[in-house]
């Protein structure tokens, strides 16, 4: 319904928003809710439990903004248990002990309190003043008031004037003086055209909260401001010499009114989409059934799989058993029988009586008839008295089971099915010769076994036949990052890879293109030798980075503008050079950068060149100027060693069209600036073909080509950089290992 004022108001059963009004820690209705630095609500109590859980010693502080009651009171909670998880449980999480300073023994407050915030688990500094520089949150009181209200119908708020037994059921509440009446005790004591008359009263209540909030900083300002950076109302002296006067601070009315117009439309909304909410909480029902289905499929799969893992294992054992218990008993026989035959070796018992026996015929046929097989067994019982070896080995080594590695596998074994699919980090993946191809995994994926990296040529061609665009497939990798060799020249490649685990593969990632280079990749460093000026360039150690400083060096050179001199460039140049064949570079000029020139020098005329330097910045020699155009420019061009091209402020500068050079786009030979200047490429490339006595330059992230002109490679050439004022480049790690394919 809509009210006189135009202010929404929107009828809510109270009873349906118990959830709002649930303090996170004691789990219950809120008691003097404070409002910390993160906008979340705590219980007093439960805050003043929080410190007491970090800190030995307990403390007093309070205000009229915080501390409900006697400063000195302290309501024991039956959550103490609760709390001492949500302590514990953060220490966990950040994985070291929540920061808990002592204080001076006796002092009011703590030097520094820290609590976990039990809404989004971040320690929240409450400072030296404690508590005391909590607000109340009394919105919040006055809703749980009204719920309690609510829930209490049938029990009445008596008149607080009224004796018994004629007390009467209060109708009025006076927030000035916290006290409930009647019809007829209101007016007895707040009679008209008296002050009290101006009271402010609501409906009969129990929660009397300040009718003005007060800074809990300057205890006896009113707060009439917000703080925009720190969200919370603050005083004028906040804002003229407190912690907020570097701060964006706006009225208070200014603050109500667009906080107000905020929620209303976003209640609105809500309002309005209800249908959409009751189809989706359709949905949220329908995958909680779904869920619960299929978390019961899945532990009925999870029993079969284990049963048969069971029953794999008894079969085993049983096996093995059964083999063990074969083998004792087949050794335990030999052992027997050969103990019997030993003992047969003694005297009167066995072979020894039967010879004894023997030896007392007299009949010599008959002796020799019996004596010759006797003689061979005794024969045989001397030998092996002579060498004894038992008949069985008591060792059952055979039959030891080495389980660590199966041990380990089902340690390790994982349940998280079908892996996700990795996605390629396209910033840190680089093409040339060979592609370098690093991806990247969801941040809670469980572990793989290991990567299949595909790719495949897209370029239309002839000479490959059928194998031409199909995916071929990489070894197997157990990292995030592979390397692909042999690839073609200018040649337009795509790559997709997927993960495994528990031989079950993933989605392939979404294909991502590369563009080959169109020539084999030059590998050099910058040279700190021919040219290099360590006044006003920084070389790195390793001598794939170089910067030019705009110092103080630079500021004095500069002094000679007053003369009609222009400040020059610091070159530096490649330490490998270029005598034929075609090759490629690519590097990367920050965005920053003055202004830096980029292109390929002549070893024929940097030694001249060196020793008679030009002033390349006046414009008598800047072909952009207009300055002396005609045979004057080509006698420069053909007097200079370089052959350069201009980027700086985030832009790229196509020089005019000559008789010597070609441009790719068609819009850039106009005389225009406008039209010669484009953005600047987050990667550059730059392609020398000797022997065609040309050069090139792409954005080497599209390997498109920006510009391309003649030049004379007469000698060695060289790749070459002119840097002004302040800039930086960097060149590509395949560029700097000097690899060559």
């Amino acid at each position: 319904e809509r009210r006189s004022d135009d202010r929404v108001c929107f009828q809510v059963p109270i009873k349906n928003i118990e959830r709002e009004l649930i303090c996170p820690i004691c789990k219950e209705l809120f008691t003097h809710p404070l409002i910390l630095p993160c906008q979340h609500s705590i219980c007093h109590k439960c805050v003043k439990e929080l410190l007491m859980l970090n800190h030995d010693d307990s403390f007093d502080a309070g205000s009229e903004c915080s501390m409900p009651g006697s400063p000195r009171s302290r309501v024991p909670s039956p959550s103490m248990e609760r709390l001492d998880r949500l302590v514990r449980s953060g220490r966990e999480e950040r994985g070291s002990s929540i920061s808990s300073p002592g204080w001076r023994r006796g002092s009011v407050t703590p030097r520094i309190t820290t609590i976990p915030c039990p809404g989004c688990q971040h320690d929240i500094d409450l400072g030296e003043r404690g508590i005391s520089m909590l607000f109340r949150n009394f919105t919040l009181e006055s809703i749980v008031e009204r719920y309690r209200q609510a829930a209490r119908a049938a029990i009445a708020i008596m008149c607080n004037i009224c004796k018994p037994p004629q007390q009467q059921e209060a109708t009025k509440s006076c927030m000035d003086c916290k006290a409930s009446y009647c019809n007829e005790c209101f007016k007895l004591h707040h009679p008209w055209g008296t002050p009290k008359a101006q009271h402010e009263y609501v409906g009969p209540t129990t929660n009397f909260r300040p009718k003005v909030l007060m800074c809990p900083e300057h205890e006896m300002e009113k707060v009439n401001m917000y703080c925009e950076v720190c969200r919370r109302p603050v005083c004028h002296l906040c804002k003229l010499g407190g912690s907020h006067a570097n701060h964006k601070v706006t009225s208070m009315s200014s603050a109500y009114k667009i906080l107000k117009e905020k929620l209303a439309k976003s209640i609105h909304y809500l309002i309005s989409k209800e249908d959409r909410v009751r189809t989706q909480i359709t949905d949220l029902e329908r995958l909680i059934n779904l869920t619960e289905e299929n978390g019961q499929q899945a532990e009925r799969q999870a029993n079969e799989h284990f049963e048969r893992l069971f029953e794999t294992l008894q079969e085993r054992k049983s096996e093995m058993l059964r083999s063990i218990e074969q083998s004792r008993n087949r050794r335990l026989d030999h052992l027997k029988t050969q103990v019997e035959e030993y003992q047969g070796m003694l005297e009167n018992s066995g072979l020894v009586g039967y010879a004894q026996e023997v030896l007392k015929e007299t009949d010599q046929s008959c002796f020799v008839q019996t004596a010759k097989q006797l003689h061979v067994r005794i024969q045989i019982a001397t030998d092996s008295l002579k060498t004894f070896h038992p008949a069985a080995d008591p060792c059952f080594d055979e039959f030891v089971l080495d389980t660590s590695k199966e041990e380990t596998l089902l340690k390790e074994m994982c349940f998280g099915g079908v892996p996700d699919p990795p996605i390629i980090d396209l910033p840190h993946s680089r093409v040339y010769n060979e592609a370098s191809i690093c991806w990247r995994l969801s941040d809670d994926h469980l572990p793989t076994d290991h990567h299949v990296l595909e790719y495949r040529n897209q370029s239309p061609s002839q000479e490959d036949g059928e194998d031409h665009g199909v995916w071929r497939t990489t070894d197997r990798v157990y990292g995030s990052s592979a390397v692909v060799p042999g690839l073609d020249q200018n040649s337009l490649y795509a790559f997709r890879v997927r993960s495994c685990r528990n031989s079950m593969f993933s989605p392939y990632s979404p294909e991502v293109t590369f563009h080959t280079p169109p020539a084999t990749a030059f590998g050099f460093l910058f040279s700190d030798k021919c040219g290099f000026s360590n006044e006003r360039l920084v070389l790195n150690s390793r001598r794939d980075m170089v910067e030019s400083v705009a110092g103080l060096t630079f500021l004095l050179a500069a002094e000679r503008v007053q003369t009609g001199s222009y400040v020059g460039l610091d070159y530096i140049i490649g330490d490998t050079g270029i005598s034929q064949g075609r090759h490629y570079w690519a590097f990367k000029v920050e965005p920053y950068s003055y202004m830096v020139k980029v292109g390929v020098a002549s070893d024929t005329k940097l030694l001249e060149w060196f020793h008679n330097p030009r002033d390349t910045s006046s414009p008598r020699y800047d072909h952009d100027s207009g300055h002396d155009s005609g045979s004057e420019d080509t006698c420069y061009e053909l007097s200079q060693p370089f052959t350069l091209l201009t980027l700086g402020m985030g832009k790229l500068f196509i020089p005019k069209a000559s008789s010597s050079s070609s441009v790719s786009s068609a819009n850039t030979s106009s005389g225009d600036p406008g039209n010669r200047m484009l953005p600047m490429p987050q990667r550059i490339g730059v392609c020398l073909d000797y022997d065609a006595h040309r050069v090139y330059f792409y954005d080497a992230d599209t390997m498109r080509c920006l510009y391309e002109r003649q030049v004379d490679c007469s000698g060695t050439m060289y790749p070459a950089f002119g840097l002004m004022g302040s800039g930086k480049v960097q060149l590509e790690e395949f560029s700097t290992k000097k690899l060559f394919f």
